[in-house]
């Protein structure tokens, strides 16, 4: 590729990620405002995390369909279009005066900001070579990482100053102007690249190659890991951590934000750390499995240790944001199993199941909370919280059992594979 091309490609891949901080912004909001939420509209944890859960399920229903749009209509047309659907859900949601109208507002955010991260790495995938795919991949999650990071203390700050609804205001308009720069600035594939020569697919076709990708034989091995990985530790960045930090150890709101701060600021190191690993060990594989286990490990820790120190549960807390980076090594072990007409729908499918993963186990996490009963001034328990952590470190060793049982594939042999072809 020439350095035009390279840095046409770079500009293409910075504004996606430039957009994608508005997803995470919204997606990781409730566990700032969490408490709020549940004071101002008087409903419990279930309901909680259900509203939160609810961005999951709408994330995770349009993957399937944005799969089939990438491979049709390519990563700008889609992108953009169902930007402007989040950008309408999250002004429902930000205006919104009832629990049933936020929840559909969550919901539409969720369906419409689904296309994110599958197309910017449809984009990579077509605009760079297969060994860089997990560096810029991991580039891409950082950036959109901001979007945690202003979710946190500056959320805080901000609820104090102009309220919940006067932040999320402001984000709406943000990620208005960022659909306006994807249609802009984004191009499908560089020139000769043979996606634009590409004879369009029928609806038949399309659903056979969907049938294609589904019947991968590694698939359900990653699928098990995509699922419960990402889930477990997004519960507790983006929902419960905040909660535990004030109803267990007292922490204020901007105290619990700072910590949430600090921890998503390890999630973006780790993703620095983690996205050139493959390359350097020449496995995906064994890196999912070591930083699932840790986390596992951490979440084990909580549920066994009662009334663990202040700096004990910060640590714990800022070293699943570090190791959850872990999860992008599946995400790209799993790209690394369709061929490139099926890029879109494949990803799509492992997405979804990454999606509906955090759907159901945020929803799940309230009704676990929620099974006990609350304390005298209305907070969650010690033992409701350890209940919580015991549960998600359990179905992350069963998911690291599953997940063993797949094939490696090395980047090694992808690079000797693309040489081949060239010849």
């Amino acid at each position: 590729m020439s350095p035009v091309l390279r840095r046409q490609g770079l500009a293409i891949v910075a504004t996606l990620a430039t957009a994608y901080v508005a997803s995470h912004f919204f997606r990781a909001s409730n566990v700032t405002i969490g408490l709020d939420l549940m004071r101002d509209l008087r409903i419990g944890p279930e309901a909680l995390g259900a509203l939160t859960g609810a961005f999951f399920f709408g994330f995770s229903a349009m993957q399937i369909p944005c799969g089939f749009f990438f491979d049709r209509y390519g990563p700008r047309r889609t992108v953009s279009g169902m930007l402007l659907l989040a950008v309408a859900g999250a002004a429902l949601f930000t205006l919104a005066p009832n629990w049933p109208l936020l929840l559909t507002g969550r919901a539409l955010m969720g369906a419409g900001f689904g296309v994110m991260l599958i197309g910017t790495m449809v984009v990579i995938s077509r605009w760079f070579p297969p060994d860089r795919f997990s560096t810029l991949s991991g580039i891409v999650l950082s950036i959109g990482l901001i979007g945690n990071l202003l979710a946190t203390t500056p959320l805080a700050w901000g609820t104090e100053l102009i309220g919940w609804r006067g932040v999320f205001a402001i984000v709406v308009a943000f990620a208005a102007i960022a659909a306006l720069a994807v249609w802009l600035v984004v191009r499908d594939a560089p020139p000769g690249h043979p996606f634009l020569e590409r004879k369009a697919e029928s609806p038949a076709e399309m659903l056979r190659g969907l049938g294609e990708a589904l019947r991968n034989p590694a698939l359900p091995f990653i699928l098990a890991l995509n699922f419960c990985n990402y889930a477990c530790t997004f519960t507790v960045q983006g929902l419960w951590g905040g909660p535990f930090l004030r109803e267990v150890h007292g922490l204020s709101r901007i105290d619990s934000g700072n910590v949430l701060l600090v921890a998503v600021i390890a999630y973006q190191i780790g993703m620095l750390v983690f996205g050139p690993l493959d390359r350097v060990l020449d496995t995906r594989k064994w890196i999912a499995i070591a930083g699932t286990s840790a986390i596992a490990t951490i979440l084990g820790m909580l549920a066994i240790w009662g009334h663990p120190p202040l700096w004990l549960a910060i640590g714990a807390i800022v070293g699943i944001g570090f190791l959850s980076a872990s999860s992008t090594m599946v995400m790209t072990h799993g790209r690394g199993i369709f061929p490139d007409r099926l890029i879109g729908r494949g990803m799509a499918t492992m997405n979804t199941s990454v999606m509906l993963g955090v759907g159901c186990m945020q929803t799940l996490s309230g009704i676990i909370l929620g099974a006990f009963a609350p304390l005298a001034d209305g907070a969650r328990s010690e033992t409701a919280y350890r209940t919580l952590f015991g549960f998600m470190c359990v179905v992350l060793l069963v998911a690291v059992a599953v997940y063993g049982q797949a094939a490696d594939i090395k980047p090694s042999d992808e690079l000797r594979a693309r040489q081949a072809g060239r010849r």
